[in-house]
């Protein structure tokens, strides 16, 4: 049984990092949605019954809908090859239309926007909680700008913990958020022992009349708030891969079971202390329901859970960014596998940049307060766009066309109407958000819609066959009146079933300038779905100059194709395949492998490109993100060894050829 399947089996420790990794998020909600809601209303002295229940009751029924029936439910049975997520999703139902392509990118764009703000807004709001408590008579955090400060060390602190992997972070995190959780549900049932008539906010009927009931003085901008209360769900679909979906459908239940009791527990506390606090800013239900000889203790728990809040989205973002190169939708980018499974990846550039905007996001705002402005705008354009791709993958399973269109509308209104709440922040901070996701967007249309526009308009003949260039190519390696370019000429390439290449790797050897060489290598590199998988194949196609080199590499494998190379060459020159390559000069006595020069070629836009204004813009766009991106030489482990990055013509659309016209020498006349 492979590594992937044991993932996906239920057990304790697989449960435990569940709840470390993909919970953190909407298991801290309960620290600020009830205070939102009775704020919003105007404080604790303006609540009655009625609202309390139909607030509970919008929010048992929103994340018994959006997150246990959508994702847990639902989205969990769409994963491809492991991987969850909204890229996962689309790749699963791309071939239905093509402009699914449209709310794939949207969404992905939003929900790596939302993992910038996650961190900074749990956070930062977890430290505030300590703001002015006296411990004895020293005050530790008496200002906004110390809360900033404390705030980014932790964040830089996090961020840089990462590249631990997942399945260690889990470990570390689970136990704190098993008793984060269970310390939520205890809390909870306590207070809801004095009323257990509150129970009655099951019933979805005080859902709908809040709505439009006079105790509620926001209306329908109450599911701003409410909202707060299932922010984690996209995030939770994202993660599967780092975790598996038996590991989540199994902890989900417990998770739900506590929110719910801690929520319901607020709301019992609320409606016995009406007038407690009346007026005061700095009322929170959530610590005014635990006992006074354990506030200090929920304090610190509170801190820390929201610490780990913020890991669910980072995880999530690196699967993302993953997804988003194979489907090209985002160049290819060096990823690290900090473990045998394939699903926990770590990707250092990403992790930066979230790093960088996340920190920039808590200086600009400041306060919580105002980052609320731009939380959960983009949580809920993306919960849209899945709901849409979800549509298209109901239909794929054969699912009646009427049980399709119900789920749609009924998803499609529901996340609409937390749109329409959270647009109405938009000039208040939820710019912010969707500059973040726009920029992204941008990036990711640019790169997709950029390689569609070459690949349509690249010319018949781009790929050859490497098979009927044998003959020069051993013709080349021989002929003396060329200098030696390298023993081993190395082309990082990736050779198609076997024979077809790109028309510019032979350009590069035969017509920039002749390259003569003892062998002629052209290596492609396949990453396997088993850890250490080390392996290769070679196809000579009768000669003993030009070989085609297939390497097959476990994700965990670290690729430096240089030290594999040489060894390969060793094997083939012991057992005749390729010609020998004797060293007369050399420190290393016996050495029979010769010196090796690795190419990449980089595709520049030709001036004979013939291309509409938009379709050379795009396309120019794409090839300059190409070579803003990592050097492609660490993608092989080339860093130190000789390697040249060549520019080769790209030639698209229709072109005609140049012509000058030759005329006479003008007479010289004497001045």
């Amino acid at each position: 049984m492979n590594k992937i399947t044991k993932k996906q089996k239920m057990s304790f420790a697989g449960l435990l990092i569940a709840i470390g990794i993909v919970y953190g998020d909407i298991g801290t909600s309960p620290l600020y949605v009830m205070k939102s809601i009775v704020t919003e209303n105007g404080g604790i002295a303006n609540v009655n019954r009625e609202l309390i229940v139909g607030s509970i009751s919008l929010i048992l029924w929103t994340v018994t809908l959006l997150t246990t029936v959508k994702y847990v439910m639902i989205a969990m049975k769409a994963t491809n090859h492991g991987e969850g997520g909204i890229f996962s999703l689309y790749a699963l139902v791309r071939n239905r239309a093509k402009w699914l392509v449209i709310p794939a990118l949207i969404g992905g764009a939003a929900l790596l926007a939302d993992g910038t703000l996650t961190p900074a807004v749990t956070v930062t709001t977890s430290i505030e909680g300590l703001k002015n408590m006296r411990f004895g008579d020293v005050i530790p955090v008496p200002s906004q700008e110390v809360v900033i400060m404390i705030t980014v060390i932790i964040l830089v602190i996090l961020f840089s913990i990462q590249r631990m992997g997942t399945s260690v972070i889990g470990k570390t995190f689970g136990p704190i958020m098993l008793i984060w959780f269970t310390f939520l549900g205890v809390v909870g049932i306590a207070n809801l022992s004095h009323d257990w008539s509150l129970l009655e906010a099951i019933n979805p009927i005080h859902a709908i009349r809040i709505l439009f009931s006079p105790a509620n003085k926001v209306g329908i901008l109450i599911l701003g708030s409410v909202f707060l209360a299932t922010t984690g769900a996209e995030a939770l679909y994202s993660d599967v891969g780092h975790v598996g979906k038996a590991n989540i459908i199994g902890s989900w239940p417990y998770i739900f079971v506590c929110l719910s009791l801690n929520y319901l527990g607020q709301g019992a506390w609320i409606l016995h202390n009406v007038s407690y606090h009346a007026g005061n800013g700095d009322f929170n239900p959530f610590f005014e329901v635990v006992p006074n000889n354990l506030r200090l203790f929920a304090i610190a728990l509170a801190t820390i859970a929201a610490i780990i809040a913020s890991q669910a989205l980072i995880t999530g973002s690196f699967t993302l960014v993953a997804e988003a190169s194979s489907l090209k939708f985002l160049p290819r980018m060096n990823i690290i596998y900090p473990s045998t499974e394939k699903g926990q990846i770590y990707i250092p550039s990403i992790n930066k940049m979230i790093c960088v905007v996340t920190v920039a996001v808590v200086f600009l705002f400041r306060t919580s307060h105002h980052m609320e402005a731009a939380y959960g705008l983009a949580i809920t354009v993306t919960m849209l766009m899945t709901t849409i791709l979800l549509f298209e993958y109901l239909g794929k399973k054969g699912k009646p066309l009427y049980l399709r269109v119900i789920f749609l509308i009924a998803f499609a209104f529901i996340e609409g109407m937390f749109l329409i709440s959270s647009l109405t922040k938009f000039l208040h901070g939820g710019y912010v958000t969707v500059l973040i996701a726009g920029f992204i967007l941008a990036i990711m249309y640019v790169w997709f819609y950029g390689n569609k526009i070459r690949d349509k308009r690249e010319s018949r003949n781009a790929y050859v066959r490497l098979d009927e260039y044998t003959d020069m190519l051993t013709n080349l390696s021989h002929d003396e009146d060329y200098p030696t370019y390298a023993t081993n000429l190395v082309y990082m390439a990736n050779v198609k079933y076997n024979k077809f290449i790109k028309r510019e790797i032979l350009y590069s050897i035969l017509d920039k300038r002749p390259k003569r060489a003892k062998a002629y290598w052209f290596v492609t590199v396949n990453v396997t779905n088993e850890p250490y998988t080390a392996e290769y194949a070679v196809n000579t196609y009768g000669t003993k100059n030009v070989i085609n080199v297939q390497l097959y590499l476990g994700f965990r494998k670290q690729t430096s194709v240089n030290v594999y190379l040489r060894q390969i060459v060793h094997e083939l020159i012991a057992d005749g395949t390729i010609e020998a390559q004797p060293q007369r000069f050399t420190t290393t006595p016996g050495r029979d492998v010769g010196d090796f020069s690795f190419v990449i070629v980089n595709d520049v836009i030709s001036p004979l490109t013939k291309l509409t204004g938009y379709e050379k813009f795009m396309v120019e766009a794409r090839v300059w993100l190409q070579n803003l991106s990592s050097n492609p030489a660490s993608w092989f482990g080339l860093e130190y060894a000789d390697t040249v990055v060549e520019r080769v013509p790209l030639i698209l659309g229709n072109h005609q050829e140049s012509y000058i016209k030759r005329i006479k020498p003008e007479k010289q006349t004497k001045k």
